[in-house]
């Protein structure tokens, strides 16, 4: 059986940031609950040199819009990477899922040879479609995905390997 990158960009990472709303969602009960700033747990970072919370959904996000923009070939809105807020970072993630799902798979059909150029810092990356997903998309939208929820995890949210693959969506069952 093929994989489409549709299923490999669009249904993967709309998942992903599903489930990181998700884990979002048990951070900010988890202040409200113990009583404290939530704006805590948005600027904790695990390590003094690593990136905080917040900042981990705004390139998660990003990693997911610019993706199924690039393989499309059109243009990914424009965020400013504001937010202070979990209900921004909420917004922000379904305004990104919204985007991603909105584009119609027929758009990404035979984006697996398209040539992706991705500006980074003093160099511009080029990569064909599918190494561009699989070997740059797919790793760093993960990779921040995860950062994020050690980060909550860290700060004693009540979370678990369920909340980061399952979240509360559909797809599988939490029964055992």
């Amino acid at each position: 059986m093929k994989i489409s990158v549709h299923a490999a960009s669009v249904d993967l990472l709309a998942n992903s940031l599903a489930n990181l709303s998700h884990v979002l969602e048990k951070g900010h009960a988890h202040a409200v609950a113990r009583k404290y700033e939530p704006a805590l747990l948005l600027g904790a970072r695990l390590a003094p040199d690593m990136l905080p919370l917040t900042r981990q959904v705004q390139i998660a996000t990003d990693m997911a819009k610019f993706a199924v923009a690039r393989l499309a070939g059109i243009e990914a809105p424009k965020f400013e990477d504001k937010e202070q807020t979990f209900e921004e970072l909420h917004a922000r993630i379904a305004r990104t899922i919204d985007f991603i799902k909105g584009v119609p798979a027929s758009s990404l059909e035979g984006s697996e040879d398209r040539l992706i150029k991705v500006p980074a810092r003093d160099r511009t990356l080029e990569f064909k479609g599918l190494d561009y997903l699989i070997r740059w998309v797919i790793p760093n939208a993960l990779f921040h995905v995860t950062m994020a929820y050690a980060i909550l995890r860290h700060g004693g949210v009540d979370i678990g390997k369920t909340d980061f693959l399952v979240g509360s969506g559909p797809g599988f069952s939490q029964s055992a």
